[in-house]
């Protein structure tokens, strides 16, 4: 087991992260940003600038944000919560009105290929999220995406590669009383 957990937490941003990146432009419509993410069959995206920098992030969670924000009267639960999915805008709310950039998370969390399984994990812990963008050391552009089912995904992968457990009694609880 200690020669997987080593490999495990040897494995690095660029050797588990996503290389097919969606990335939106901060000038696109909420509208056109969230029906491409629909079908990409992802739920958030680095925002770049006209340079391809990553400047943010937009994700399921900004879009609920935005619609609490922005059309807290418009249709509610019994819990008077707004009525909303991934992607999916009520009816009654029309156009998504506005660009990318002023619904975005403005400081991504951001990391370099070379950064740790272990540290990928705590930054997304302590910054509340469930991606961390991977760039470039000199052009900060995004390269790939390391998601929470990355990170799960390699765990997964080092729990099956690892050799099975041989049982043996440890104690006298174990034991038969005759």
């Amino acid at each position: 087991m200690v020669d997987t957990a080593k490999s495990l937490l040897t494995q690095c941003a660029a050797e588990i992260m996503s290389h097919y990146v969606i990335m939106i432009p901060r000038e696109m419509t909420l509208q056109g940003a969230a029906r491409m993410l629909a079908r990409a069959g992802v739920t958030g995206a680095p925002v770049v600038d006209e340079n391809g920098r990553c400047i943010g992030v937009l994700s399921a969670t900004d879009f609920m944000h935005w619609m609490k924000e922005e059309h807290t009267g418009k249709r509610r639960s019994a819990s008077g919560e707004v009525l909303c999915t991934s992607w999916q805008i009520p009816e009654d709310v029309g156009e998504l009105t506005g660009t990318v950039d002023g619904c975005m998370t403005k400081d991504p969390v951001l990391a370099h290929p070379n950064v740790k399984i272990g540290e990928l994990a705590r930054m997304m812990m302590d910054a509340h999220v469930h991606r961390v963008i991977v760039v470039d050391r000199n052009s900060q552009r995004p390269i790939g995406v390391v998601s929470s089912m990355d990170i799960l995904a390699a765990v997964a992968r080092a729990e099956q590669a690892r050799p099975p457990a041989v049982h043996m009694p440890s104690s006298s609880h174990e034991e038969t009383v005759h």
